[in-house]
């Protein structure tokens, strides 16, 4: 998850040229771990061709959008949402929260076992398939189960 300054195109563009750096040992991490991007048609996905295109034109992803009002199309990453909001409610200014923020509260959202995911985190699946090592690159954690909290005091 990325703290954007504002909702628009190159807000987007910005989080997906540093994934994209960040891949560091070649386009094939990030084709491996962003083959589609599936999304809302937010403003923020308002150029799909410069998000499925890398730096000299070739195809990295491909951009898939949902039906409005189809959560069921993207049912795992609304659970995500759920899990946030318990956090940061509705109405709650974003304002005061830094990246660091954003990523202590991923890291809490993502070490929550899931029954979609046979009782394991993503936290787990990522680190069984691509290594602990990248999670680190991505600023996730692994929070022990017992010190996950989704209240709103985890972000004072």
């Amino acid at each position: 998850a990325f703290l954007r300054e504002r909702n628009h195109s190159q807000s987007a563009l910005d989080a997906f040229a540093w994934l994209w750096a960040l891949a560091g040992a070649g386009p094939e991490l990030f084709r491996v771990l962003f083959p589609v991007i599936l999304t809302d048609n937010g403003s923020e996905f308002s150029n799909p061709k410069a998000l499925e295109l890398d730096p000299e034109g070739q195809l990295r992803t491909r951009v898939f959008y949902c039906d409005p009002r189809a959560t069921n199309q993207k049912s795992r990453i609304e659970r995500n949402h759920e899990f946030i909001r318990m956090v940061l409610p509705k109405g709650t200014s974003f304002d005061h929260l830094s990246q660091a923020d954003v990523d202590k509260l991923m890291s809490h959202v993502n070490s929550y076992s899931r029954p979609s995911l046979q009782d394991k985190s993503p936290c787990e699946i990522f680190r069984f398939l691509h290594g602990a090592d990248r999670l680190d690159l991505l600023g996730v954690r692994q929070i022990p189960a017992n010190e996950i909290l989704l209240k709103p005091r985890l972000i004072p």
